[in-house]
Parts: C-alpha cells; sequence; structure tokens
C-alpha cells in the first residue's frame, strides 16, 4: 500500500537518486532541486515550498512538491514531481498530483500551473499532465536551451 505523508529528512536520499536515475533532470536542474527539498526539510509543509513523499513498505517512492504562486491569488505551482524509474506506470506519479490538487483545493487554489520540455523524450510527461486534466496553454521556444521549448500546461480547480 502507499501512502502520502509530508517530507522528512530522511527521504531525501531516495528523492535525490530518483532525480538522477530518471535521466530526465540536468545537473543544474538537481542542484535546484536539492535547494527547494533543503528547504522543504527545514520549513516543513507551512513553507514556501510544501513538499510530500509517496511511501510504500517503508521505502520513499516519489515526491511532490507545490506551493502558491507568488503575486497571485490562488494559483499554485507543482514545482517538482518524480517517481522512482522502478515504481513508475503504477499511478503514483497520479496518487501524488491529485493529492497535491486536494491540499491546493483546501488552500482556496484556483489554478495549478506546471512547466515540462518539449523535447521528443517528454512526451510521457506531456501525456500525463493532459491525461490529469491539464491543458496546453503556452510554448516558450528555445527556452531551456536550442531546440528545447517550455511547455506551460494549467488546469482550473
Amino acid at each position: 500500500m502507499i501512502s502520502i505523508r509530508p517530507i522528512q529528512k530522511k527521504d531525501k536520499p531516495a528523492i535525490m537518486t530518483m532525480l538522477k536515475d530518471t535521466k530526465f533532470f540536468r545537473a543544474g536542474e538537481i542542484i535546484i532541486a536539492e535547494e527547494v527539498l533543503d528547504d522543504s526539510i527545514v520549513c516543513g509543509i507551512q513553507g514556501e515550498y510544501r513538499s510530500y513523499a509517496a511511501i510504500e513498505n517503508n521505502k520513499t517512492i516519489g515526491w511532490v512538491c507545490f506551493g502558491p504562486t507568488a503575486c497571485t491569488v490562488g494559483t499554485f505551482d507543482i514545482f517538482w514531481i518524480v517517481v522512482d524509474p522502478n515504481s513508475q506506470a503504477r499511478g503514483i506519479g497520479t496518487k501524488l498530483m491529485n493529492f497535491a490538487t486536494e491540499l491546493i483545493k483546501k488552500d482556496n487554489g484556483r489554478l495549478i500551473v506546471v512547466e515540462t520540455s518539449g523535447m521528443a523524450r517528454y512526451l510521457s510527461t506531456q501525456k500525463f499532465y493532459e491525461n490529469l486534466g491539464y491543458k496546453k496553454e503556452a510554448v516558450l521556444k528555445d527556452f531551456y536551451a536550442p531546440g528545447d521549448d517550455k511547455i506551460i500546461y494549467i488546469r482550473q480547480i
């Protein structure tokens, strides 16, 4: 059985390994993810970065991090989501996103924003968001690097 709970310090090594093992994130992105994760651990779920771990058999197998978007009313960003490659395609990412969505609703959220790469290897990520009801709102050409667009998805809740 998979449970979801607030992030704990002991989750960090598994999350850092997941981020590297998915091979979806550049080295600089992993550094930023670690900074966000560290802030989440220190500040807890009342902080700017609200982080939750998916747990199965006392093992951390997923992470979602979200928070309110600065200077907005009711808009939230999903900053990070990752599932252990050995646990993917089992609905864990969906559970994490649904969990985050419910918490955002309880916090008077009205709009969720998530961003991803437009590169071909991210097609499964794009389909993942679309299957959850996110709509492609914008494409910023060559944003991450030449030939690597940023796709912005939104979901009204």
